[in-house]
């Protein structure tokens, strides 16, 4: 194999590990703005849910009132 073939194996090898590294951050980005997107709506809804006074929390290790 002369160096030239060597150089373009090698050329050819790194740009498809290049090719592959960039669809997986492109992948990678779309999962995190999805996920963004779904914190953020539960962030709303969470907040909607405390301004309403429904959001309630129930703690099991605590004592009843009536203790």
């Amino acid at each position: 194999m002369t160096s030239d073939t060597a150089l373009e194996t090698r050329l050819a090898h790194l740009q498809r590990a290049v090719d592959d590294l960039s669809d997986v951050v492109a992948r990678q980005d779309r999962e995190i703005a999805r996920l963004t997107a779904q914190v953020r709506l539960l962030m709303q809804r969470e907040a909607a849910r405390e301004a309403d006074g429904t959001g309630g929390a129930v703690f099991t290790d605590e004592r009843p009132p009536h203790y």
